[in-house]
């Protein structure tokens, strides 16, 4: 089992609902949460005009090369537009989401028409934000390091303590600010957890939340 595998296989544990998806390519040592990763994957799709999302899932792509991923959406369709121009849109935007917004390397994208509607739904109210966990308290010299990354919003400790130390190496958990790719954040956590840390070892950072 290589490092990415067994802090894969540890966090799973863990995340209920949603799974871990790798960010970028298998040497970027970073992963996000596919809850962390819908929150910009379903605006992307409720932007396309005519397009009610509903579940939004997120995993590997069984025919892609390794590290390939396949989003699979079911969406309402509101009348007024023809519906396979509406999926390229809808397949467009979403792609666009998941590559530069996120850096997932997606491989297909599955659309399922489950409703036809005449006209828009009414609009929702601000949904209210969950409930906030405290910033965790840590003076570990690899969390500083990583505090200091641009584009960090802080560390997390939902599935452990923010700076996980293990036989395999060492796992980073923490979320990035809105408006910055998870991606390059995560290639800057990692250098600055590497050279932080008192030895040679492996890093594997995990996203946990957008801020």
């Amino acid at each position: 089992m290589t490092t990415a595998e067994g802090w894969t296989a540890a966090v799973r544990e863990h995340l209920a609902p949603g799974r871990l998806l790798p960010l970028g390519a298998a040497g970027d040592g970073a992963w996000i949460t596919e809850r962390a990763a819908r929150g910009v994957l379903v605006p992307a799709a409720a932007a396309v005009r005519g397009v009610v999302p509903g579940e939004l899932r997120v995993g590997p792509d069984d025919q892609a090369e390794p590290g390939g991923l396949r989003i699979t959406v079911d969406f309402g369709a509101v009348a007024g537009r023809p519906l396979p121009e509406l999926a390229e849109e809808l397949r467009a935007a979403l792609l666009g989401a998941a590559r530069d917004g996120l850096g997932l390397r997606v491989a297909a994208v599955d659309l399922r028409v489950t409703e036809l509607l005449d006209a828009e739904p009414a609009a929702a109210g601000p949904a209210a934000p969950p409930p906030g966990r405290p910033a965790p308290a840590t003076d570990d010299p690899v969390a500083l390091a990583v505090l200091r990354v641009e584009g960090v919003a802080g560390v997390t400790d939902a599935w452990g303590p923010p700076v996980r130390r293990g036989p395999d190496g060492v796992r980073v958990e923490l979320a990035v600010t809105a408006g910055h790719r998870p991606l390059d954040v995560a290639r800057a956590a990692r250098s600055a957890a590497t050279a932080a840390a008192e030895e040679a070892t492996a890093v594997t950072v995990l996203v946990s939340e957008l801020r």
